[in-house]
């Protein structure tokens, strides 16, 4: 069964410090985001991330998002950066903004799944970004077995997947019951899934550099 450890604020230092040392020595923790639960571990990790995919029991290979705490870490991530991934993430980033990025050939195959892209997001939610800045690039995949929707609390990530992951992390419920908004900077930019952040507010911000979404 997982530790469980709930935040505070004369708590967040020591569970920061005890969440990197998992996730640095290959763990898996569930913890709260800018928008549901994540299961989180390091990105650079193939065994780590391969465990995360066979917790959440998925029939095949789907892109793991990754969170980073600072836009420089996209060098390690993404083959280039489009002027429409710049606008978005001016607009939007640190926030639940994921955006779909052409990968960098040097990741893990476990993180892309063969797609040629990599979904990046720079979440706002502190003890998250505390820890990110402690570690580096980690896993944002939601909390949750791939049949289920995903975990809004600590109680339902113990009740599901208590036995799974290393640690959980309670931040309380969370902020917003919808995933982050996906965004594919291709050409053309492509919406692909909506959430806290709609469509319009979106097309507004691009529109006003002269680029159009799909």
């Amino acid at each position: 069964m997982a530790l469980v450890r709930v935040f505070r604020e004369d708590t967040g230092a020591a569970i920061v410090s005890e969440a990197a040392h998992i996730v640095q020595g290959g763990g898996v923790i569930a913890m709260p985001t800018d928008s549901l639960y994540a299961l989180v571990a390091c990105a650079f990790d193939d065994a780590a991330v391969r465990r995360v995919c066979a917790i959440k029991g998925q029939r095949e290979r789907k892109p793991i998002l990754v969170l980073i705490s600072d836009r420089s870490q996209l060098a390690m991530l993404a083959a280039r950066v489009p002027r429409a991934a710049t606008v978005l993430m001016d607009r939007f980033w640190p926030g639940p903004l994921t955006i779909v990025f052409p990968a960098s050939p040097r990741l893990p195959i476990a993180l892309t799944a063969g797609t040629g892209t990599i979904g990046v997001r720079l979440p706002a939610q502190p003890l998250l970004a505390a820890l990110l800045h402690a570690t580096g690039p980690l896993t944002g995949t939601s909390a949750n077995r791939s049949d289920e929707p995903p975990a809004r609390t600590a109680c339902e990530v113990q009740e599901k997947l208590g036995n799974d992951v290393d640690l959980i992390v309670d931040g309380g419920p969370a902020p917003v019951m919808l995933p982050s908004t996906v965004v594919e900077v291709g050409e053309p930019v492509r919406v692909l899934r909506e959430g806290p952040i709609g469509r319009a507010a979106l097309a507004a911000a691009l529109e006003k550099e002269g680029i159009a979404v799909a």
